[in-house]
């Protein structure tokens, strides 16, 4: 993502052949911005009155928040202004005080030049002031928060800000109380559908059934990450001489999901019916258990991905009687902690797999 070179040049034209699909085809107002109309009808009226004030998106990833601001932004001052009036940072990179009080301040206090006529022929409304976008704000430092909330106050006449998070109370109070909160939700799944269904046209894009609903249901709500797949997926498929429909198996590959039966095999190692409950009868000794956690590390799959989704099978089941379901749950807990201190996949991925059989044993 560029950060300062908005305030001096344009950026080099790319042929939209070789773009990534996610800015390809990211919004380019506000109205394209799908399943977030809450959101969207404050900031059209806002657009009409070019009055903005400093604002918080927060929200999920891939949800459209960056998108959102950057499509207002260009709505509001038009393609050549926008490389003046507009300061993009991501805070993950550079969030510390230094940057507030040097960066950040300097192009808050400059007062900004009158709109000119645009190259486009179109008219903007141009507001009198400049727009500040601080990408991953949850990732700034206390003080560099601190040190913002003066400069938003003594500059709030001639520059507004925009602060784009994925976590609202990483974000100091006195900061969050200046803005307006926006809060962006997972996107729906019709909304997503088309969307994706639009970009798989737009780009010839040939494949099995169910592919763009197993990429929809992986993605769960993230429109970047689905659009990264089937980009990944288009790649992989048409790199030989003779392209080939995009697969389930692919998708399952590009995304690191481990496929259902995989899964399915080693919660009946352990005792449990996949989408039922305890059946002791399904259960294996030490061997079977594993012989199945063997089979996860001989085709590849990640023990944290395949802890996250032995989580997600386990917990709902009504079934399944409280204090088993929580031991379960916390070794799954103290295995996936382990895997972070650098334990050995294979044999923490064992050990977990026995206590949640030795749990779900005394139901």
């Amino acid at each position: 993502m560029a950060t300062f070179g908005r305030l001096q040049t344009a950026p080099t034209p790319q042929d939209p052949r070789l773009q990534p699909w996610v800015e390809k085809y990211r919004p380019k107002t506000i109205d394209e911005v799908s399943s977030q109309d809450n959101t969207v009808a404050v900031l059209r009226k806002s657009l009409a009155s070019t009055n903005l004030p400093h604002m918080l998106f927060y929200g999920p990833p891939g949800t459209g928040k960056t998108s959102t601001i950057l499509a207002l932004a260009r709505q509001l001052f038009g393609p050549d202004l926008f490389r003046s009036r507009v300061l993009e940072l991501n805070a993950s990179d550079e969030r510390g005080i230094k940057v507030v009080r040097e960066k950040i301040k300097t192009f808050a206090r400059e007062t900004p030049r009158n709109a000119g006529v645009s190259s486009d022929g179109k008219t903007y409304p141009c507001p009198p002031y400049k727009l500040i976008i601080l990408d991953e704000a949850d990732s700034m430092t206390q003080d560099a928060q601190s040190a913002l909330r003066r400069i938003m106050e003594t500059y709030s006449r001639i520059t507004r800000f925009c602060l784009v998070c994925n976590y609202v109370t990483r974000i100091i109070e006195p900061l969050a109380s200046r803005c307006s909160k926006f809060r962006f939700r997972p996107l729906a799944q019709g909304s997503s559908q088309a969307r994706i269904q639009m970009i798989a046209d737009s780009e010839g894009v040939q494949a099995d059934p169910g592919v763009l609903d197993l990429i929809l249901q992986l993605a769960n709500g993230d429109l970047r990450k689905a659009i990264t797949y089937l980009q990944t997926a288009q790649r992989l498929h048409t790199a030989g001489d003779s392209p080939t429909p995009i697969s389930v198996m692919s998708i399952h590959e590009i995304s690191g999901v481990v496929p259902t039966n995989v899964v399915d095999g080693l919660l009946r190692s352990l005792g449990v019916e996949p989408g039922g409950g305890i059946n002791t009868a399904l259960a294996t000794g030490f061997d079977g258990v594993r012989a199945e956690v063997r089979r996860v590390g001989r085709e590849g799959w990640s023990a944290g991905q395949v802890l996250e989704q032995l989580h997600d099978a386990l917990l709902p089941l009504a079934t399944i009687p409280t204090i088993p379901k929580a031991n379960a749950a916390i070794a799954i807990a103290e295995c996936d902690k382990a895997l972070c201190e650098g334990g050995d996949e294979e044999l923490q991925l064992l050990e977990c797999c026995l206590r949640i059989k030795e749990a779900l044993g005394k139901a």
